[in-house]
């Protein structure tokens, strides 16, 4: 089973590779206060899909294409 994830769009400057911010909000175990945690992914991108900054797009993981990225763009939920 795989988790896809959502995020916002924060680079599109390199070809066929968007940068996305995915955030998730845990609670502490000790304390019970709410921690925003913020990961940074590269994903591919089809040549087809043109999503500008600041899209909300739903990322996948997917087989490693280059040393950093292993994720794909699934859909493109807003602009």
């Amino acid at each position: 089973m795989t988790k896809n994830l959502i995020g916002k769009i924060i680079s599109n400057k390199l070809a066929h590779t968007v940068t996305v911010q995915v955030s998730v909000s845990r609670l502490a175990p000790k304390y019970g206060k709410i921690l925003r945690l913020h990961k940074k992914v590269l994903a591919h991108v089809d040549a087809d899909k043109n999503p500008e900054l600041g899209s909300e797009v739903v990322v996948a993981p997917y087989r490693k294409i280059s040393k950093l990225k292993f994720f794909k763009v699934v859909e493109i939920k807003s602009i």
